[in-house]
C-alpha cells in the first residue's frame, strides 16, 4: 500500500496510530546510546534483563572487487651474497688511517712469509733429490765452497805469505787424512815422518832456493823408507817381505801426492806474477769440477768410467771442457796477459789434469774402501776429497807458466 495523500481513505487519516517505544524498536548493538540505555534500565518503566543468549558471530560478508583490501607488499629481502670474488679493485683498495695501514703491513708480512716459506720448502725439496742422487748437502757444499773462496782469492791478491801458511795446513790435512785412510785399509803408514816430511818440503818451496826444494823431497822420500824397514824390525811380528814392502812404497807414494803436488804450487807462487798464475789454474780447475756436476747432474746419461766412479758422465765431461776452456780463454787475455789461444792450452791441460786427478782419487777410495777421506767438510767430504782436481793441476800449471810465459804481451 503506498503512503502517498490521495491513496488514503477517510477514515485512516482520523484513525489513531499506538505510539512507538523505543524497546519495540530494533537496533543493532552499535547504534544504542549508552544514556538511553542507562535511563531505560533506571526508569520506571523498566524491565528485569532478559536472560543472556549465546551470541553467535555474525557472518561477514564477502568482500566485493572493488572494496578489498588491497594484498601487503612482502617485506623485501636482502640480497644473497656473491660468491664471485671481488674485482681487483676492491680487493688492492688500500685502507686508509693507521688502522688500515697496520692492517696494510700485517697482510703484506704475511704474504711475504709464505712466499719465503714456499720457496725454502721447494729449495729443500730440490735440495733432497740433488743428495739422493749425489749423496752431497748442496746448501752447505755452496757455503764451505764460497768461505773457501773467499779466503784463497783475498790471501793470493793481497797477502802471499798468508796463503802459503793456508797451503801448508791444507796440505798436511790431507796428507792425515790420506795416511788414516789407508792405515785402516791394512797398510802400515807412519803418520809423523808423513807430517814432519810434508812440513819441511812446503816451507822449503815457498822460503828457500829451488834446488833446496829438490834436496828436501829426496831426503824426505828417504826418511820415510828407513823409518818403515826400521818399524817393520822393531815389530818383529812376521809380516812378509811384500807386504813390508807395499807398506813403504804406499807411504812414499802419499808424501808425493799430497805433499810435494803441493809444494809446486807453492814454487809457482814464487815467481813473477805467480800469484795470477796460481789463481788462474785454481779458477780454471773449480769452474771445470762445477760445469761437469751441473752438466752431469742435467745431461747425465752415459757413465764415463763405471768402475771407477759411476756417476761421472761424458756430458759433465762435456761441460767441464766447455767451462775450462772458456774461462781458459778470458783469464789469458784479462788476467795473464796472454794471447787467446794460449789459454785454449791452458784450459785444455788443467782441464785433463783435472779430470785424472778426480778420477784418481775415486780409484783410490774405491781400492781402499771408503766413500770420502774423511768428514771434516760437510757436503765435501775430506780436505784431500777437495785438493783432487788442485793437486796434479799445480804441476801443469808450472809447467805451462815456464813454457808460455815468454808469450806475456807487453
Amino acid at each position: 500500500m503506498s503512503d502517498a495523500p490521495g491513496d488514503r481513505t477517510p477514515g485512516e487519516e482520523d484513525a489513531p496510530r499506538p505510539p512507538l517505544r523505543r524497546r519495540d524498536v530494533p537496533r543493532r548493538p552499535d547504534m544504542i546510546d549508552p544514556s538511553m540505555t542507562a535511563e531505560a534500565a533506571t526508569g520506571p518503566n523498566a524491565t528485569p534483563p532478559a536472560s543472556p543468549v549465546p551470541a553467535t558471530a555474525p557472518t561477514p560478508a564477502a568482500p566485493s572487487e572493488e572494496s578489498a583490501p588491497e594484498p601487503e607488499a612482502a617485506p623485501e629481502q636482502a640480497p644473497a651474497p656473491d660468491p664471485s670474488p671481488a674485482p681487483e679493485s676492491e680487493r688492492d683498495a688500500v685502507p686508509t688511517g693507521e688502522n688500515g695501514f697496520q692492517a696494510q703491513l700485517r697482510s703484506a708480512r704475511g704474504e711475504f712469509g709464505q712466499q719465503v716459506a714456499q720457496a725454502r720448502a721447494d729449495f729443500e725439496a730440490t735440495n733432497e733429490k740433488i743428495k739422493a742422487r749425489t749423496g752431497r748437502d748442496l746448501i752447505v757444499a755452496i757455503l764451505i765452497g764460497l768461505v773457501l773462496g773467499l779466503v784463497v782469492l783475498g790471501s793470493l791478491l793481497f797477502i802471499p805469505w798468508l796463503f802459503a801458511l793456508i797451503a801448508l795446513a791444507a796440505c798436511l790435512l790431507g796428507v792425515f787424512e790420506f795416511s788414516r785412510a789407508l792405515q785402516g785399509a791394512g797398510r802400515r803408514i807412519d803418520v809423523i815422518p808423513q807430517l814432519a816430511g810434508g812440513a819441511l818440503v812446503l816451507v822449503a818451496a815457498f822460503f828457500w832456493y829451488p834446488w833446496v826444494h829438490w834436496v828436501v823431497v829426496f831426503a824426505v822420500t828417504a826418511l820415510i823408507l828407513v823409518w818403515r824397514f826400521i818399524g817393520q824390525m822393531a815389530a818383529r811380528d812376521g809380516r812378509i817381505y811384500g807386504d813390508v814392502l807395499d807398506d813403504a812404497l804406499a807411504g812414499v807414494f802419499a808424501f808425493l801426492y799430497v805433499p810435494f803436488l803441493g809444494s809446486l804450487g807453492l814454487v809457482l807462487l814464487r815467481e813473477p806474477r805467480g800469484q795470477w798464475w796460481v789463481l788462474a789454474f785454481i779458477i780454471i780447475a773449480v769452474v771445470a769440477d762445477i760445469a761437469a756436476y751441473g752438466a752431469g747432474l742435467s745431461f747425465g746419461r752415459h757413465p764415463m768410467a763405471p768402475r771407477i766412479s759411476p756417476k761421472k758422465t761424458w756430458e759433465g765431461f762435456a761441460g767441464a771442457a766447455v767451462g775450462a776452456l772458456a774461462a781458459g780463454m778470458l783469464l789469458a787475455w784479462l788476467m795473464l796477459d796472454l794471447p787467446w789461444w794460449a789459454g785454449i792450452i791452458i784450459g785444455a791441460v788443467i782441464l785433463t789434469t783435472a779430470t785424472i786427478g778426480d778420477l784418481g782419487e775415486s780409484m783410490i777410495k774405491r781400492d781402499i774402501g771408503v766413500k770420502d777421506m774423511s768428514s771434516w767438510l760437510p757436503g765435501h767430504g775430506g780436505v784431500l776429497d777437495r785438493l783432487d782436481s788442485i793437486l796434479p793441476s799445480a804441476a801443469a800449471a808450472l809447467t805451462l807458466y815456464l813454457l808460455l810465459s815468454p808469450l806475456v804481451i807487453a
